[in-house]
Formats: structure tokens, sequence, C-alpha cells
């Protein structure tokens, strides 16, 4: 590249600049060039107190990013993909990803598992999918909206506002939180959501200096299962207040897609799992969102 600088634009929070920089890190080793990480405050961050899905849902977090990439104020923008909306905005891309990070959810209380919780416990959790698992487990324990940002939440824990709290293992990781961690779900208790612990980078699509360089940096079967995840909540037309859980994984050339569903009250389940050779990986996303759509009967907030 002949340009001799690289704006990336990230959310502020501690995780967000980790994931940055990792970015940073990764096309580093291509790019011989200044590397700049701008942070953009956006309104998801702003408002902490409310669900996502009542201010406007996941693009709470990406708009003003995405904004500012449209703008040419800077080129590249890094994501969780977990929050990212499943359609791309116009004039936008988002094709490449760092290899995925752990999918888990892991739940971090006062000592005890989720089984060891007392009836009546508190949890905290932003999201309706996890609730809905959870309560399928423990009925007895009362689930409550918490939002900021991990060490937000965390305080909130040991303020005692809550019993335990539920977040995704990748933030902990990533921020060397691991012995915090007092229980680890695996994905065939709690499938995660869609993208969960992939690391998504973002550029204009006309920028052919920009696409070349990062697709140097992209893990392709981390792209291969990002894709198949997303594809399935779009055609499920998944917002923030709907509880879907979605999970592809790889091995043998074959991939496995888990897909689960639940009714707007949580109280019906819809669960598929099959998979299929890779190279048709987008047929069988379709196939198990249309079969998950018919099995439903729109009874999900889609």
């Amino acid at each position: 590249m002949k340009r001799d600088n690289i704006i990336i634009g990230s959310r502020g929070s501690k995780l967000a600049i980790i994931y940055a920089e990792k970015v940073k890190s990764e096309i580093s080793k291509f790019y011989s060039g200044k590397i700049k990480i701008r942070k953009i405050i956006t309104s998801g961050d702003q408002n902490q107190n409310e669900r996502l899905s009542s201010m406007g849902g996941k693009g709470m977090f990406s708009t003003d990013i995405e904004k500012e990439l449209l703008e040419n104020k800077i080129d590249i923008a890094v994501h969780a993909l977990k929050d990212m909306p499943s359609a791309d905005t116009i004039g936008l891309t988002t094709n490449c990803f760092l290899k995925r990070n752990s999918p888990n959810e892991i739940l971090i209380s006062k000592n005890l598992k989720f089984n060891e919780l007392k009836q009546g416990s508190v949890i905290g959790t932003s999201s309706f999918r996890r609730e809905y698992q959870l309560r399928n487990v423990r009925a007895d324990l009362v689930y409550k909206l918490i939002r900021g940002n991990v060490d937000t939440r965390i305080k909130k824990l040991e303020n005692d506002e809550y019993d335990a709290i539920i977040l995704s293992k990748a933030g902990i990781d990533s921020l060397n939180l691991q012995n915090k961690i007092t229980d680890e779900f695996d994905v065939s208790k709690l499938v995660p959501c869609a993208g969960q612990g992939i690391i998504a980078i973002q550029c204009n699509e006309n920028n052919p200096d920009i696409l070349r360089l990062i697709e140097k940096i992209n893990d392709k079967q981390t792209r291969i299962i990002a894709n198949t995840e997303r594809e399935v909540l779009k055609i499920l037309e998944g917002d923030c207040d709907t509880a879907i859980g979605v999970f592809a994984t790889i091995e043998n050339n074959k991939i496995e897609l888990t897909a689960e569903l639940f009714s707007v009250d949580g109280k019906s389940r819809f669960f598929i799992k099959e998979d299929d050779d890779i190279e048709n990986h987008m047929i069988l996303a379709k196939k198990i969102a249309g079969d998950l759509k018919i099995k439903s009967k729109g009874s999900y907030k889609g």
C-alpha cells in the first residue's frame, strides 16, 4: 500500500480497544505504515440503563462507527460480531474475521456454581436468549436486566445488586479475568448467539487497498462460520428482543449447525441441529432458518 497511515475505529470500552489492538497487531505484520486507533462513543455506550431493543437494537453499538467509516474519517472498523446487525450497511462490507475466540457463556458469582445458587438468587443478563435458556434449567431464579461494560457489571455483582452475572467467555479471556469465573457452560447446554467470540473487521466496499490488506489477516474457517450463523439470523429477522442461539463448527470438511429459537414469552423452544458438506454452508443455513420459521409459526419476535 502507498498510504502511510491507517485509522481503525472502535468503541471506547477497555474490551473494544483490546479487540482493536488485536486487529492492529495482525495488520502490522503486512503493513509498515502508522496505524492509529480512534475511540468512538456509540449510542449504546451512552445509555446503559435500558434494553438495546428499546433504543433501536444492535445498531446502537455500530451505527456511529459506521458513520465515521462512510465519511472516510476512519479506514477500518472493528466490532464484536455479536453486537452487529445481521445485514450489512449499504456501502460497507463485513467479511473479514479474526480466528474465533471461545463462544462459551460463563457465570461469575460469589464462589457458587449455577446449580449451587440459592432459590430466588438474582441473575444479571442483558439477553433474553440467555435468560430463557437458563430458565429452562433453573426456573426458581430471578433474571434481571444488567447493562454496562464487564468491569461495571462485576462491580454491580460485588455491590450485591446481583447474586451472579452471565457473560461471554471471550470477553473475560481478553480482559484476563479468568480468575473471576465460577462456572462455564458448554455450547451444547447454552447455544451462543450468532457470532459470539468473533472479532469482525469492516470497511468500505469500494476501498480495494484496505480490502486486500484485511484479507491477509482473515481467518477463512471463521469467515464460513460467521457468514453461516449470520445468515440464519438474517432470515429469521432477529433483533435484540429475539431469543436466538446459532452456532456452527467445522470438522473434516463438514459443517455442523445448531439453531435454537424461543417464543416471545420464552415458554416454547424450537431446536434444530444438522450438518452438511462445508461448501453447502449457506444452503444449510437457509434450510435450518426456514425450518425454524415453520416450526415456530410466528411465535417469536422477528
